[in-house]
């Protein structure tokens, strides 16, 4: 192995290493401390998500700054606005992390389990976070969400894109968008070469560093026709979803391969 590849190695697990215990600070100490000082939850919970979004500033920081990843981030400004329904690709681990540093108090749907992992639960607890553990319940605390004017980063793949593969959306996030009236702002993510996929642990190192691209596509608006049921609306849309990421994604593949040094 390339003394490169050992480098990236060391820095990965020295950045999950200041992640895991990031993590663990604040559920000991950070959050106890906002609970006792703070009493109205909305405001505690926006100083939680403010604090976690300087944090994944920091951890993308340090794995830039070990030359673990880089990274490239288009019409970033579009992700500032408040209230906005924010869907996107899974194909990494930390995709999240890039989307909740870079947008202001973002409210995030995350798997249930991570809720009593001990490395991540204090942090989403503080924070507020929706886990998708009932389906009903989490469509009710999306709306909500919505409706104070929070920003609600979803994944409906409902785990990571399998390389290789298209895009499949499950139809989560076209409910939200149908039950709340909100449009769409979608995030295409890539990751090259891939890593972190479902179920490739941390110290499988890429031959190569990897780049991360986050490209923030124009709204998409819903169709609110109501002469349809709700759930025949939601396959549609979430069809049409399917078919734009997919054609962006390649598009993006395309004009990628025909740059002279890709």
């Amino acid at each position: 192995m390339k003394l490169d590849r050992w480098w990236r190695g060391l820095g990965t697990a020295l950045s999950f290493i200041a992640f895991g215990l990031g993590g663990v600070f604040i559920g000991l100490a950070v959050a106890p401390l906002l609970s006792l000082c703070v009493h109205d939850t909305e405001r505690r919970q926006r100083m939680a998500r403010h604090l976690i979004q300087r944090c994944f500033r920091g951890f993308i920081g340090l794995m830039r700054c070990l030359g673990v990843l880089d990274y490239h981030f288009s019409h970033q400004e579009r992700l500032q606005r408040p209230g906005l329904l924010v869907l996107a690709n899974h194909p990494s681990l930390i995709d999240v992390i890039f989307l909740l540093a870079h947008m202001p108090h973002a409210n995030c749907i995350v798997k249930g389990r991570l809720a009593s992992n001990p490395f991540t639960r204090g942090p989403i607890r503080a924070a507020g976070y929706i886990t998708n553990n009932e389906p009903e319940a989490v469509l009710e605390a999306a709306g909500e969400s919505l409706r104070r004017g929070d920003s609600l980063v979803l994944f409906p793949e409902g785990t990571r894109t399998k390389p290789q593969r298209p895009i499949k959306f499950r139809r989560g996030g076209a409910n939200i968008a149908l039950r709340t009236k909100t449009a769409i702002t979608p995030v295409l993510i890539r990751c090259t070469p891939t890593t972190l996929t479902k179920g490739e642990p941390w110290y499988h190192i890429p031959a190569s560093k990897v780049r991360m691209e986050l490209h923030v596509l124009e709204d998409l608006p819903i169709n609110d026709d109501n002469q349809q049921p709700t759930g025949q609306l939601a396959r549609i849309l979430t069809h049409r979803l399917n078919n734009h990421f997919n054609r962006e994604l390649g598009r993006l593949h395309h004009e990628r391969d025909m740059r002279p040094n890709a």
